[in-house]
């Protein structure tokens, strides 16, 4: 993913002028290129993210278009304060960029550990959030953002991340990207978690249990039309995230049904628990915990298909 992003941010630079790379001391060389294509436009701002975040809505009052680039909790939380002041108050033109968000940065502890950034930042007026699932995605949400006349969010993996998608996606992401449309279960995934949302429904599949899968890399606004499409066709509708179940996407798709005065009961919501990580550990063990696997995923979404009358 980070690759992916460093790639295509500086094709955008070549042909934008406006468009400016700070970064909080981190991927210098993976921005080499970028910083030999667009030298004046290239600004690391040490390990001071809230200082970032200033120069950047600085940069956006001048008519630039910033990207800032940092580990997704260092430039969300430690500096939440200046992106709700300085960036989305004045409804600036920023990017955030956060790289390993979730659990990615789990060996490094509880520090690193960003699964309440998504929380944080959908609380913001004109706050848009991508989570994009692959480095296809990465490239659609990059240009998407820098379409939009406010402030965005686009939360990253690591790296490794496998591709999910063959080609440059062509619809438009507000409408979620359906991979598997039909079955008695709907998976609606939100971020590097979308393979796993696939292998979940491959083994409900085989033990025949359909189940439709789409990739919501827009979690705010959220994509009311799959929403709609879901609760109203499928029995048993699931979010799956990398992210704190208090106040993410799930939450965010619970809150629309109780708005709407729609049935929550087909709903079910996988993510990370109400507790801290104490240890170095490893995303992958960390999400086991979680129940963040696909045979956990499919388990579950089995019972509650049992239990749910069809529709």
């Amino acid at each position: 993913m980070r690759n992916a992003f460093a790639a295509e941010v500086t094709r955008i630079a070549n042909g934008d002028a406006r468009v400016a790379l700070l970064s909080g001391d981190i991927g210098n060389r993976l921005f080499d290129d970028f910083k030999r294509a667009c030298p004046t436009r290239f600004f690391n701002c040490g390990v001071a993210e809230a200082n970032m975040i200033g120069v950047a809505a600085g940069l956006a009052l001048v008519g630039l278009r910033p990207i800032t680039y940092t580990i997704a909790a260092f430039g969300t939380i430690r500096c939440l304060e200046q992106i709700r002041v300085d960036v989305a108050y004045h409804r600036l033109p920023v990017i955030v960029v956060g790289i390993g968000s979730g659990l990615a940065y789990a060996e490094n502890g509880s520090t690193h550990i960003c699964c309440d950034d998504v929380a944080c930042l959908r609380t913001m007026p004109g706050m848009t959030i991508f989570c994009p699932a692959d480095a296809i995605e990465v490239d659609a949400c990059l240009h998407a953002a820098l379409r939009l006349d406010g402030p965005s969010y686009l939360r990253l993996g690591k790296k490794g991340e496998p591709r999910v998608h063959p080609a440059p996606i062509a619809s438009d992401l507000a409408h979620g990207i359906w991979l598997k449309q039909s079955g008695a279960v709907c998976i609606l995934s939100a971020g590097t978690l979308l393979p796993v949302a696939l292998e979940a429904a491959a083994v409900l599949e085989s033990q025949g249990i359909p189940c439709a899968v789409c990739s919501c890399p827009v979690v705010k606004p959220l994509p009311a039309s799959v929403l709609e499409e879901a609760f109203g066709r499928f029995r048993v509708v699931a979010t799956v995230e990398e992210h704190g179940l208090i106040g993410g996407f799930g939450s965010s798709v619970g809150e629309w049904l109780v708005d709407r005065g729609m049935d929550s009961r087909p709903l079910v919501r996988f993510g990370v628990g109400d507790s801290h990580v104490h240890l170095s550990t490893t995303q992958q063990a960390e999400r086991e915990r979680a129940g963040l696997t696909a045979t956990a995923i499919a388990a579950r979404l089995a019972r509650r298909a049992a239990e749910s009358p069809s529709r």
